[in-house]
C-alpha cells in the first residue's frame, strides 16, 4: 500500500508524463494485439491466453477455478472463454475425477495444433507492436514493475 502522503503530493511532470503514456498503452496495446491476433488466428487475447495456460500445464488441462486465477479472468468470464473455445473442438471440458464436483478445461489436440499456429504471427505482432519500443529499457526493472502494479491491483 502507497504511503499516505505520497497520494496526496501532485504528479510531477515526467511523472505526469509517464502516468498518461501508460494509460494510453493500456487502452491501445490490447485492441490491437488482439485485432491482430483475430485477423491471424481467429483467436481473441483472452481465448489465446487460456490455451497457452492450458499448454503449459501437466496433461494438458486444469481446474476451472485454477485456469480462472492462471489466466487473470473471473470465474465467469473464464466459463465464456471456455464455452467458445469448446464450440470450436480447442478445449474440452469435464467433471474433476479426484472429487466429482469441480469442472477441468483440458487442450484438445485441435486447440495445440491452432495454439501452434497462432504463436508466429502472434509473436511477431508482440515484437513488433510493443518489444520493439523497449530495447534499450532495463527488462529486468521494467517486469518487476509490471508485476508489482499487477500484484497491488489484484
Amino acid at each position: 500500500m502507497p504511503p499516505r502522503s505520497a497520494s496526496s503530493k501532485p504528479l510531477t511532470a515526467k511523472e505526469q508524463a509517464a502516468w498518461r503514456a501508460f494509460v494510453r498503452a493500456l487502452a491501445v496495446a490490447p485492441r490491437v494485439l488482439d485485432a491482430d491476433l483475430i485477423a491471424d488466428s481467429r483467436l481473441n487475447m483472452a481465448d489465446y491466453h487460456v490455451l497457452v495456460v492450458l499448454s503449459e500445464s501437466p496433461d494438458y488441462s486444469m481446474r476451472m477455478s485454477e485456469l480462472a486465477v492462471h489466466a487473470v479472468l473471473t470465474p465467469s468470464g473464464l466459463t465464456r472463454v471456455v464455452e467458445r473455445l469448446t464450440r470450436r473442438h480447442l478445449v474440452e471440458r469435464s467433471r474433476a475425477e479426484t472429487d466429482g464436483r469441480g469442472q477441468v478445461a483440458r487442450l484438445t489436440d485441435e486447440g495445440r495444433q491452432i495454439l501452434a499456429n497462432a504463436y508466429p504471427p502472434h509473436l511477431r505482432s508482440v515484437r513488433t507492436r510493443v518489444m520493439r519500443h523497449l530495447r534499450g529499457l532495463d527488462l529486468a526493472a521494467f517486469t518487476k514493475a509490471m508485476e508489482a502494479i499487477a500484484e497491488e491491483t489484484a
